[in-house]
């Protein structure tokens, strides 16, 4: 296999499931309600725009949930560090977190041809022990 031919498989699968995941998505919702599929279909503007009015108003408020969401997540570990400034924030969460190893030199391949040369080294290695 040459270098462009797994990725071009994976693009092809990828937009083949998107294709088909559509259809399904679609198919179940004419097969749900045919009358208001149908009057989607063949509607006004009014209900088109009525529809992005609605797809951005649950924008809004998803991405209001995610920010509000992760802020409270992320002061709520501030405080309960105790800590009082940066320094002692990544201090104490040093302490709390496992060390990562430094791989330096390198114990293993760090440089691959392309995906498959990736997928070929990993596939060997796996359950290998060192």
């Amino acid at each position: 296999m040459e270098k462009e031919e797994p990725g071009a498989f994976l693009a092809t699968i990828a937009g083949i499931s998107a294709f088909v995941g559509f259809g399904a998505t679609l198919a179940a919702a004419k097969k749900r309600d045919p009358k208001y599929f149908n009057k989607g279909i063949h509607g006004s503007a009014e209900l088109a725009d009525a529809g992005a009015i609605l797809a951005l108003r649950a924008l809004g408020w998803g991405t209001l949930y995610a920010v509000a969401g992760t802020s409270c997540l992320c002061y709520g570990v501030w405080k309960l560090s105790g800590a009082k400034d940066l320094k002692d924030f990544r201090v104490k969460m040093g302490n709390i977190l496992p060390v990562l190893p430094r791989n330096n030199p390198p114990q293993s391949r760090t440089e691959f041809s392309g995906l498959n040369d990736l997928m070929i080294y990993l596939s060997e290695e796996y359950g290998k022990k060192k």
